[in-house]
C-alpha cells in the first residue's frame, strides 16, 4: 500500500526476495508527496535516533553503490556544507557518514561542517524505481481504498506504506501534516549542497534545476504554493548561497511531510507497518526496506504445513 519512495523502496526490495508484489496506491509515483523532495539524504523529523540512524546508514550505502553501478536512477553522491548559527557538537547521525568534517562557516554563522551525501533527481529516481520493480515482476496499481485490505491467502500479506494515509488506513490520528514548499530555480549551477537546517534553507542542485526550500508548517494540509512564502524562500537561500540571485523560477511545489512522534514499523498479524518518516523517506527508504523484508520473512507460513 503506497506508490512513494518508502513504498516502491519495500516492493522492489520484497521482490529481490522472490516474493509476488503487487502496489496499491490512491496516487502513483509521480504524485506522491515523494515527487516534491529536495531528496538530499538528511534525518530530519524521524525518530527514534537509534533505528533512524540504522536506517539511514543502508540507505546511504545502498545509495552509493546505485550512484556507481546505476546512473540512470538518477542518485549522485555530492559534498555539500550546513552552516550553523551556533557552535555544535557533531550530529546524532554522524555515524551514517563517512567524511564529515568541520568547515570555515560562510559569513553570518558560526559553525560548519562538510559530508557527502546522496542527491537523488526523485521523478527520474521514482520511475526507475517502478521499472525495477515491474522488471522483477511486480506492479503498480491506482486504486482508492477506505481501509487496508485484508490477505485473500493465509499466506499473504500487506505492507503498509501510506504516509499521511496512514490516519484512515491504519486510524492513527497520531500522523499528521508537516507542510513544505520548494521553488524550482534554473541558470543556476552549483558543485555541491547548501543547508542551514534552522530555517529550514536548503539548496539542493538537480541535474536541470536547483531545488531551493523550504519551509517546515505542522497541521497545514494545503498543496497550493504561497507567492509571499516563495519569495521569502529565495531571499533566505540567496543569503546562503549568493549565487542563486542569477537563476529565474521555473516552479513552485508543496508537499505534506507525514510526521508521526515516532515511525511505525512493525508487523501486526500478516500486516506490516511503516510509515512515519516524516521529512526522512528517502534517507530511510532503504534500511526501512530491508527491516520490511526481514519481518516479512519471519512470519509463519501455513502453505505445506
Amino acid at each position: 500500500m503506497g506508490a512513494g519512495v518508502v513504498g516502491l523502496s519495500c516492493a522492489v526490495r520484497l521482490a529481490e526476495d522472490g516474493h509476488r508484489v503487487d502496489v496499491l496506491a490512491r496516487d502513483l509515483p509521480l504524485e506522491t508527496t515523494s515527487v516534491v523532495a529536495a531528496a538530499l539524504w538528511y534525518p530530519y523529523k524521524a525518530l527514534p535516533q537509534d533505528r533512524v540512524t540504522a536506517w539511514g546508514t543502508a540507505t546511504y550505502r545502498r545509495f552509493a553503490e546505485l550512484a556507481e553501478s546505476a546512473p540512470e536512477a538518477g542518485v549522485r553522491m555530492l559534498r555539500g556544507t550546513e552552516a550553523l548559527a551556533s557552535s555544535s557538537v557533531d550530529p546524532w547521525w554522524v555515524a551514517a557518514v563517512p567524511d564529515l568534517a568541520r568547515e570555515t562557516p560562510p559569513e553570518g554563522y558560526d559553525d560548519a561542517w562538510s559530508f557527502t551525501a546522496p542527491v537523488v533527481d526523485m521523478p527520474v529516481y521514482l520511475a526507475w524505481l517502478r521499472s525495477l520493480l515491474e522488471e522483477l515482476g511486480g506492479t503498480v496499481t491506482r486504486i482508492s481504498l477506505a481501509h487496508l485490505p485484508q490477505p485473500d491467502d493465509p499466506d499473504d500479506v500487506v505492507v503498509h506504506c501510506g504516509g499521511l494515509g496512514a490516519r484512515r488506513l491504519a486510524e492513527d490520528s497520531e500522523v499528521h501534516p508537516v507542510r513544505g514548499q520548494v521553488v524550482h530555480l534554473a541558470g543556476v549551477e552549483l558543485d555541491g549542497w547548501w543547508l542551514d537546517s534552522a530555517g529550514p534553507t536548503y539548496v539542493v542542485p538537480r541535474s536541470d534545476v536547483v531545488v531551493v526550500g523550504g519551509t517546515d508548517e505542522p497541521g497545514d494540509w494545503s498543496r497550493t504554493p504561497a507567492p509571499d512564502t516563495a519569495a521569502e524562500i529565495i531571499a533566505r537561500a540567496t543569503r546562503l548561497v549568493p549565487a542563486l540571485a542569477a537563476g529565474r523560477v521555473v516552479a513552485h511545489r508543496v508537499g505534506l511531510r507525514p510526521v508521526r512522534s515516532v515511525v511505525r514499523l512493525e508487523a501486526v498479524g500478516r500486516v506490516v507497518h511503516c510509515y512515519g518518516l516524516g521529512g526522512s523517506g528517502v534517507t530511510l527508504s532503504w534500511g526501512c526496506a530491508d527491516e520490511v523484508a526481514a519481518l516479512v520473512e519471519a512470519l509463519p507460513l501455513t502453505r505445506g504445513a
